[in-house]
């Protein structure tokens, strides 16, 4: 399979075709992150925009949040630009607790998802589960919320929940616990960990990294 590109047909826009991708992801697809005809998941997709690039360019896209009415959103996006699409593709259903087949994902992107977690426990819960979607080499690709930059301007209320400036309760992650996990998980970071100051109101991380190759010798 190829890398896939960010390719705009004539007839249209950039905007029609990339929508309202999180621009980070989109840097990672204009890197060649994904390949063309792979299956990827959606994890916490919300109302679908991290899908709509890849919807209709071959990719096998599936979602999951626990809102019916976001998913159903999805849902018709998808028959408009990716007919072929089988209709459980799209589940209403926690991180957690997915019902898709472990092993049966080339990528899966957990984008504003990993932050709600209640607790630790709740965070590894979502985390190994999703993990275990994963084929081997597959690709996590995760922003979430952390405290890194701003770790004088959040208050915390227990069980790394903390107040934010920009009025919002979050789980955060630091440096350290991301490395940790990645060293745990045995896995290899595609990016150095990066994260956006957004005028020191939140900061959001990106984590992305490949799982361990079987070998094959």
């Amino acid at each position: 399979m190829g890398r896939a590109r960010v390719n705009v047909a004539p007839h249209e826009s950039l905007l029609a075709a990339i929508g309202r991708t999180d621009i980070v992801l989109l840097d990672h697809i204009l890197r060649g992150a994904f390949e063309a005809g792979s299956r990827l998941l959606d994890a916490g997709c919300g109302s679908g925009r991290n899908v709509h690039w890849f919807l209709g360019r071959g990719f096998d896209v599936c979602a999951i949040d626990t809102d019916p009415q976001a998913l159903q959103h999805v849902r018709e996006a998808a028959g408009h630009r990716a007919p072929d699409l089988p209709a459980e593709n799209f589940r209403v259903e926690a991180a957690e607790a997915t019902t898709f087949d472990d092993g049966s994902f080339d990528a899966v992107l957990a984008i504003a998802l990993l932050h709600f977690a209640r607790d630790d426990e709740h965070f590894d819960a979502m985390l190994e589960r999703l993990l275990r979607l994963l084929r081997p080499g597959g690709l996590f690709f995760a922003r979430l919320a952390s405290d890194i930059g701003i770790e004088s301007k959040v208050t915390p209320i227990g069980g790394r929940r903390f107040h934010l400036p920009d009025g919002s309760e979050r789980f955060l992650v630091d440096e350290k616990m991301l490395i940790e996990r990645t060293l745990r998980i045995g896995a290899t970071l595609v990016d150095p960990i990066k994260t956006v100051n957004v005028q020191n109101a939140r900061c959001m991380t990106t984590w992305a990294f490949r799982t361990a190759r079987r070998d094959v010798s």
